[in-house]
């Protein structure tokens, strides 16, 4: 029963939320003061993925009742950040606080439920909007199910969810999700490559001399015209091949 005290849920779990960079700044707060309060506050452990990526994983475990709390300090701040930044805007309607869970995919059923049941029961016990994404996350067995209200229906909701979670589950080995970094923009100008770093343009050597080979190599003779001085056989390009080490950080750009 998810109206049961939360002492009865006491278990340990771990949640997953999927974040943008601007909502995990406001997490780590300044100096990383605030996720270490909310840390100190809800005694769960919120640990926070690695790197440039648009997107991170925040990571919060603990027993049951610290994760409520941690994720009830997590919307409050949310919501805090709306207020502030309607404070000179002209919007009038405020946007609701919205955080985006990452679950397995095996357990995405049980909190749909059959024809949508348990899906409906929890928007009308709670308040909040909830939408599981039909696709699973990239190169992951994970989908994300984002949750949407004040942040009393967050919490209320996220308490049914572990409910869930807790009843059913994940079958099978789970690939998590994790962001990959952003691809630094690239141009070619005069010669050279660029990768885009700010405000600056960095030349980049393996990048440059690729594009130089590109440059240099000669066109393929269309197919069906035949090479000069061999009249009636068909054209077959020169192949050469070339030996160039690629960094990992630019592979993905190439």
């Amino acid at each position: 029963d998810p109206k049961a005290p939360e002492g009865g849920l006491n278990v340990t779990l771990t949640i997953r939320l999927l974040m943008h960079g601007k909502e995990v700044g406001s997490i780590i707060g300044k100096k990383g003061e605030t996720v270490k309060k909310m840390r100190e506050e809800s005694g769960a452990r919120i640990n926070i993925s690695e790197g440039s990526c648009p997107e991170r994983i925040v990571t919060i475990t603990g027993p049951t009742d610290a994760i409520f709390k941690a994720f009830s300090m997590i919307a409050l701040k949310f919501e805090e950040d709306i207020n502030a930044s309607m404070t000179n805007s002209s919007v009038t309607s405020k946007p609701p606080v919205t955080l985006r869970l990452v679950v397995p995919a095996s357990q995405c059923g049980s909190l749909i439920g059959k024809g949508g049941s348990k899906i409906k029961e929890i928007r009308e016990s709670t308040g909040a909007q909830v939408q599981v994404a039909g696709d699973m996350l990239p190169n992951s067995t994970e989908r994300a199910v984002t949750i949407s209200g004040t942040p009393d229906a967050i919490i209320q909701c996220v308490k049914q969810i572990c409910v869930v979670m807790l009843e059913s589950p994940p079958k099978g080995a789970t690939i998590p999700y994790r962001p990959k970094p952003a691809s630094a923009p690239i141009i070619f100008a005069g010669g050279q490559a660029f990768t885009i770093q700010g405000q600056y343009a960095i030349p980049h050597p393996d990048l440059t001399k690729l594009h130089q080979l590109a440059m240099q190599h000669p066109p393929f003779t269309p197919l069906g015209q035949t090479t000069p001085g061999f009249p009636g056989l068909d054209a077959t390009p020169p192949t050469s091949s070339h030996e160039l080490t690629i960094p990992n950080d630019v592979s993905g750009p190439i």
